[in-house]
């Protein structure tokens, strides 16, 4: 059994776009959690993955658009979006999201 141990001030932040960072937390077999910091106005285009992603919105909001439908999330929110269905984010305020994702993402594992 390998324990991924992670402290968050020792993960570099990748930049997803510019004002968006990335930085990838617990690893394990079936699953990943990323945690996800945006600055107000940033807009990350339409795209889908095979991945199952569920996030929580620790601050700020955001508006997803899930396969066409826009749903508005605050502080305490979550969601599940299935594999393969299309979504994009406009983060309203500035925000950190938590987001679960399985299987895990072979392009988020840490270096």
């Amino acid at each position: 059994m390998e324990v991924d141990i992670v402290h968050w001030a020792e993960v570099e932040p990748v930049e997803v776009v510019p004002g968006m960072w990335r930085r990838t937390l617990g690893t394990g077999e079936r699953g990943m959690v990323i945690e996800v910091r945006a600055k107000a106005g940033i807009i990350m285009e339409a795209h889908a993955h095979a991945a199952e992603q569920i996030g929580y919105v620790v601050s700020g909001e955001v508006e997803l658009t899930i396969d066409g439908t826009p749903y508005q999330f605050q502080p305490g929110d979550s969601y599940a979006i299935p594999g393969n269905v299309p979504h994009s984010a406009h983060f309203l305020t500035d925000c950190v999201v938590v987001e679960f994702f399985s299987p895990v993402r072979d392009e988020y594992r840490r270096s």
